[in-house]
């Protein structure tokens, strides 16, 4: 059996939980990774999680080369969107699936009205 690496599972949960149950499983994730205080995932945050990603023994240069490759405002820092953009460039299959959702965006469940 090969081993699984964590973007063999983004489409798995993207099709077993849909579009609205993958952007939630992300956010849980960022949950987990952040900074309570600053809602941003830190190098402080991340060396305090790493063990979460299997990365205990990285380095802190290691943890700061992860950062910056996601940090897009250059903040030193990792907000959701960015977190979320990362976690879809790293699933190849979701990048390319995620054009689907570009042109159908979710439909908004609206009340019907019984009047």
């Amino acid at each position: 059996m090969a081993a699984l690496h964590f973007q063999d599972f983004l489409p798995l949960i993207a099709h077993k939980r849909g579009r609205h149950g993958l952007l939630l499983e992300l956010c849980n994730g960022f949950r987990l990774l952040m900074d309570r205080r600053k809602g941003l995932i830190t190098l402080d945050s991340l060396r305090t999680n790493s063990a979460l990603l299997g990365v205990q023994d990285f380095t802190r240069d290691d943890l700061l080369c992860m950062i910056a490759k996601a940090d897009l405002d250059g903040d030193g820092a990792l907000s959701l969107l960015e977190f979320c953009v990362l976690m879809f460039r790293l699933s190849p299959d979701l990048m390319q699936r995620s054009s689907f959702w570009l042109h159908r965006p979710p439909q908004p469940h609206l009340p019907t009205s019984s009047s």
